[in-house]
């Protein structure tokens, strides 16, 4: 898709992701699924994820700069190795969709998510769970909708949300966590499914200056959320982001 050829409704419809996008990186999680949605609508759902790639690199380096004093390696390292497998296992696998179903997938995988981070935090689990296989099926499955249709800020704030960690440690290791997996990503999207091309990177450039305004004011409020209420907004978002990919 030529950066000409885009609608005007497909512009403003990116502008506001991008603007969401930045704020969603500056720690106000919860808002990547409408992000996504808002360019799912105005690029489709394959294109939409190469175009996103750039966007979500430069958020991503700007939280580990600024939340980087936050970070828990540990829960880095615990939960990588298993998304690197997941966007693999995606990359092969989910280059075969159709474009129905690509979309489909992705709101089936949302929906799911949210639903386990509702019951999660209306029955709080008693222990901290860190045994391997749940750092592994949610990391897979992270890396799976990462893949996907950049969609694992639902599944890793499930991970995170259940550890029960503080707003600040949340947020930076989650930034440094997307960072290496978007990172990670980005040749299977030039080589593999073709997704990032000279063409797209032009659009995305058009977005770059809105979502750093974005990062901007996000940053700032952010810091009036206190974090009793935190884990709430997570929630409450991604609810509806979730529920809006079903009436595309």
């Amino acid at each position: 898709m030529l950066a000409d050829e885009v609608s005007l409704l497909s512009w403003f419809l990116g502008t506001v992701g991008a603007f969401f996008l930045g704020v969603s990186k500056s720690g106000i999680k919860g808002i990547a699924v409408f992000i996504v949605v808002l360019f799912v609508y105005a690029f489709g759902a394959r294109t939409s994820t190469g175009i996103l790639m750039p966007l979500l690199i430069i958020g991503d380096f700007f939280a580990i700069v600024y939340y980087n004093k936050h970070a828990n390696w540990t829960y880095v390292l615990r939960i990588i190795p298993w998304m690197l497998l997941g966007v693999v296992l995606a990359t092969y696998g989910g280059a075969y969709f159709e474009e129905a179903t690509f979309t489909l997938s992705m709101a089936t995988l949302i929906l799911i998510s949210t639903a386990l981070m509702g019951y999660w935090e209306l029955r709080p689990l008693k222990k901290v769970p860190t045994h391997w296989t749940f750092a592994g099926s949610l990391g897979m499955l992270a890396g799976f909708t990462t893949m996907i249709g950049n969609l694992a800020g639902a599944v890793v704030n499930i991970y995170f949300l259940a550890l029960r960690l503080p707003k600040n440690i949340f947020i930076g290791t989650t930034a440094y966590v997307f960072f290496l997996v978007n990172l990670f990503k980005v040749p299977f999207h030039v080589w593999v499914w073709e997704t990032i091309q000279w063409e797209s990177l032009q659009i995305s450039i058009y977005f770059i200056p809105i979502e750093c305004l974005g990062l901007f004011l996000g940053a700032r409020w952010v810091k009036h959320i206190r974090d009793t209420n935190y884990r709430k907004l997570i929630l409450i978002l991604t609810a509806i982001g979730s529920l809006a990919l079903f009436f595309r």
